[in-house]
Parts: structure tokens; C-alpha cells; sequence
């Protein structure tokens, strides 16, 4: 008898380890999306990439290597940066309300045309990321315009020129990297 009691314990034993572990992997599943860690294709960092005080155009330092979209938060300037390390063009742009996280990203869709979050029609859309369920991409207004940021709407479009916007179509395909810095 005394075999058969601690087999029925270890086989109750088992059973709820089994159940914890399954419980667990369900509440990790549901997790709302401001709690959970950033995606493992993101690398946060805290610091700002160094800057070329006399050139403030200039592609910042440690911003990556090989060719990259380089987006900075911080001065809303983003660089096309060819494989050789470098950079073919840069420009401003408008970001929406919702900022990505520093760290390195990959193109994930493109839209030829679409409607923008805040109504207006854009073309040329290079998303790489989502936060908070705010889809974080490169845009270009059709009629050139930039947008109102209104702090109450959540909108991750950042905005380039026509041409710029073009330029950035053209050079970022699926798959390739975006670098975010502050």
C-alpha cells in the first residue's frame, strides 16, 4: 500500500504542476499590451547617440552599421544609410502622438496608399513596429501636409515630404532594418 500512496503523489504532484505551468503560460498569453516587455527585436537604451555638434545633420554615432533606416526621436530626423555605412539622404519629418522605443527594428508592411489616423490620405506607408496597439511607421500626406498632433488621439504616422517619403518607400522594403535612437 504504501507504493501505490506516494505514486498517487506523485502523480497529484505532477498534476499541478502541470495546471500552475498551464495557467501561468494562459495569464502570459493575456497580459495587456503597456505591461509586457518590449519585443525582443527591440534594444532599449537610455542614452542619446552621440551628435557632430558642428554638423547636426550628420549621422549620430553608434546608430548601428550596414545599411539601415536610422529614425531619431529626439530631433525628428531621419537617415537613409546605405550598406557601406553611409548615409545617401536625411530629413526631417512629424511624428504622430505615440514615439517608438530606441532600438533596432525590421520593416514589417507597406501600403501603397491609404488614409492616415487622422483622416488625411498618405502614400507611401513603411511600418515597423507597433506600442500599445499604435501601429509606428514612415508616411507621406498626399497633399503635403503635416499633421496636428493631438496628444488625446494616439497616432504613431511619422510624416516625411512627398519626396522624402518616396525616397524612403523606395529604399525600405520588408525586412529591412529600422534604428531608433533618441
Amino acid at each position: 500500500m504504501a507504493g501505490s500512496s506516494s505514486t498517487f503523489v506523485a502523480a497529484l504532484t505532477a498534476a499541478a504542476v502541470a495546471t500552475v505551468g498551464f495557467l501561468a503560460f494562459q495569464a502570459s498569453a493575456n497580459v495587456p499590451a503597456d505591461l509586457a516587455s518590449p519585443p525582443a527585436a527591440a534594444s532599449p537604451t537610455t542614452t542619446k547617440a552621440p551628435r557632430d555638434i558642428r554638423d547636426l545633420t550628420a549621422l549620430p554615432a553608434r546608430s548601428g552599421t550596414g545599411a539601415r533606416v536610422v529614425y531619431s526621436v529626439d530631433d525628428d530626423r531621419v537617415w537613409l544609410v546605405a550598406e557601406d555605412g553611409r548615409p545617401t539622404r536625411t530629413f526631417q519629418v512629424t511624428p504622430g502622438s505615440v514615439d517608438p522605443l530606441p532600438g533596432t527594428y525590421a520593416v514589417t508592411s507597406r501600403s501603397g496608399a491609404v488614409t492616415g489616423t487622422d483622416g488625411t490620405p498618405i502614400e507611401h506607408v513603411v511600418r515597423f513596429t507597433d506600442v500599445k496597439g499604435v501601429s509606428i511607421g514612415f508616411s507621406a500626406a498626399v497633399d503635403g501636409s503635416k499633421p496636428v498632433v493631438d496628444p488625446i488621439k494616439k497616432t504613431g504616422g511619422i510624416r516625411a515630404s512627398r519626396p522624402d517619403g518616396k525616397a524612403l518607400w523606395d529604399f525600405a522594403t520588408i525586412g529591412q532594418r529600422v534604428v531608433v535612437i533618441r
